[in-house]
């Protein structure tokens, strides 16, 4: 279907030709409109398929650009699968006939033009021929892709080939729910092209981002280990935005940290401390938003409020958290401890797989590890910490959420299993004679696998599976087994954990495996301060969004922060299934839009508690 052509202004009377133009695309005029007026409108967003819009309008009227995308995706995700594949099939291929014939509409023209699709070479058209048609073999439908990516900027002809080759190995069902995801996005870029919505806050953190990830030790993919070259560069950058988006103080701590204040109005006596941030260091080959999204976007909303000459009734931190991954000496959440006060010295004789110690490293890059302690902040004064995140997980992305509000942050058991049988030939042991190791841990993920997926919240883990000097002809007389165990909640996830020990043991005598545990880890579930939650479940309602709360299963700074303030988290969804700690990592402008609209009015909210 194409784009409805503007009406020809008529010259045949004064009468005809002062007829108003119609009245420029806005919110107001979409829920005043009668449903036909609605559906032409908005006709071409969802190619060939009038009938999304249709059923979107009757969830009228919408508070915001947000809340129309999701009841349109809504209306996607509640049709038939007969719709839903009629949908998929009203969508060209990529260089495909339609293009060649010159039969795509304004919109598909425009978006395989920008990707340079209408420019190939021969040898690229060619493979995108042969994609097609692979593509259309294995799964009956045209490869979609929203070729102007997650800025609205556009994808470069070897990222789409990438990806389309990377889908070609999903299996059909996850690539059918792939399919209706891309077309979502298209309509959102193409509703930004008609709908003015602000934009200025997600372009800024997208671009900044692609900025900082060119910091890296590693020039094959992003990787910003604690305290090199590329994570002390990096740390400059932050700086370098902080001091130019008007923060009154910008300072590198002890530990490496780069923590910007913005200063409470002058009128406010004693004002209170809020802080903020996120870590940005990665792990190796590593995203582009983990951690790093937590520090950029509250940068640019100081800019803003610089810019606008508001002052808040407290101080603001914003903290770029210097190491929270432990990529680099094995201990996590340096950076975070060190703010608050919770420093272990003892780290500092941690030594790097080159053999240098963390103290080394500090002086090395001009940093004083005497002085970690004295850098801390006055936590007597911390009112509150929140965290604006990715995801991690598929839950959003499942969900078709652009954002949801974390209620705690999941406490977890690590233990590490040794199990010891009797190594002996696989031969001549008759089945009922062996004490293998690997079949009593085989039931032991299987037991870890039905004891936590029968609780919410709840899950477990076995991440390590090895066999010492396992041969084909030998039954496994050891095994190594780890256990990662985690819930939102203290109890649940201790339950899980008795529960377990009980029956691997069971297991263990039945078997006649000696087993010896060793306990790595276990660290608090850090909940949320209900309180403060609710203003984020307040600004995402005021949006016309649902405001879904989930906990967070991977650890965050905000746990360090959560043991001398009330913390919130604030999730923004993952695309790509939810992927992270990978290059696939990928988020939106229009997603970090959002988050950075929510978080200033959560500033706002916590103004009127000061």
């Amino acid at each position: 279907m194409t784009t409805p052509s503007a009406p020809t202004p008529s010259t045949a009377s004064p009468a005809s030709a002062s007829i108003a133009a119609p009245a420029p695309l806005t919110l107001d005029v979409l829920n005043a409109a009668s449903i036909g007026d609605f559906t032409q409108r908005l006709d071409g967003l969802y190619e060939h398929s009038p009938w999304v819009m249709e059923r979107a309008a009757a969830r009228r009227p919408f508070r915001s650009a947000a809340a129309l995308k999701f009841a349109m995706a809504t209306a996607v995700r509640e049709a038939t699968r007969e719709e839903q594949l009629a949908l998929i099939r009203a969508h060209p291929e990529l260089a495909g006939r339609a293009a060649i014939a010159g039969e795509l509409t304004a919109d598909s023209a425009g978006e395989q033009a920008r990707a340079g699709l209408n420019a190939c070479s021969p040898e690229e058209f060619a493979t995108l021929q042969a994609l097609n048609a692979d593509y259309r073999a294995r799964f009956g439908f045209p490869f979609i892709i929203a070729v102007r990516g997650p800025t609205g900027a556009g994808l470069t002809r070897t990222q789409i080939i990438a990806a389309w080759q990377r889908r070609l190995r999903h299996a059909p069902d996850q690539e059918f729910n792939e399919a209706l995801r891309q077309i979502d996005r298209i309509a959102e870029i193409r509703l930004a092209d008609r709908l003015p919505q602000p934009r200025a806050f997600g372009e800024q953190i997208m671009q900044w981002a692609e900025t900082l990830a060119s910091h890296s030790d590693s020039p094959d993919d992003l990787t910003c280990t604690y305290l090199t070259p590329a994570h002390r560069a990096a740390a400059a950058q932050i700086a370098a935005w902080m001091q130019a988006a008007g923060f009154d103080s910008v300072r590198h701590d002890a530990i490496g940290n780069v923590v910007g204040r913005y200063r409470a109005d002058p009128a406010v006596d004693a004002p209170a401390l809020v802080s903020t941030g996120s870590h940005y260091d990665t792990v190796r080959n590593g995203g582009k938003y983990d951690g790093r999204l937590g520090v950029l976007l509250p940068i640019v909303l100081v800019e803003h409020l610089h810019r606008a000459g508001r002052r808040l009734p407290y101080d603001l931190d914003v903290v770029a958290f210097a190491e929270e991954e432990g990529v680099r000496y094995g201990s996590t959440f340096l950076g975070s401890s060190a703010y608050v006060g919770r420093f272990d010295p003892a780290v500092l004789d941690a030594v790097d797989a080159q053999g240098i110690a963390m103290r080394d490293a500090l002086r090395a890059a001009g940093l004083d590890p005497e002085a970690i302690d004295a850098a801390a902040v006055d936590v007597a004064r911390l009112k509150h910490y929140f965290e604006v995140h990715i995801e991690q997980g598929p839950v959003l992305f499942e969900r078709n959420l652009p954002v949801g509000v974390v209620t705690s942050i999941a406490g977890s058991v690590r233990r590490m299993l040794t199990l010891r049988g009797v190594a002996s030939h696989a031969g001549t042991t008759p089945m009922n004679m062996r004490r293998d190791a690997a079949a009593a841990a085989a039931e032991i993920v299987l037991a870890v696998e039905r004891r936590c997926g029968s609780t919410p919240s709840l899950v477990g883990t076995v991440g390590v599976l090895t066999v010492p000097n396992g041969s084909v002809n030998v039954i496994p007389g050891a095994c190594t087994v780890s256990l990662d165990i985690r819930a939102a909640d203290n109890a649940v996830r201790d339950a899980a954990v008795a529960d377990l020990e009980t029956e691997i043991a069971a297991i263990c005598a039945r078997r006649q495996i000696t087993v010896v545990t060793e306990e790595l880890m276990r660290a608090a579930a850090a909940p949320c301060a209900p309180h403060e939650m609710a203003y984020w479940s307040d600004a995402i309602a005021a949006r016309g969004l649902p405001a879904h709360a989930l906990p967070s299963g991977a650890g965050h700074d905000a746990m360090k922060l959560a043991d001398v303030a009330p913390i919130t988290m604030l999730f923004t969804r993952c695309g790509n299934g939810g992927i992270s700690h990978n290059p696939l990592e990928i988020m939106t402008a229009d997603d970090a839009q959002l988050a950075a609209d929510l978080t200033l009015d959560f500033l706002e909210r916590l103004a009127t508690d000061a």
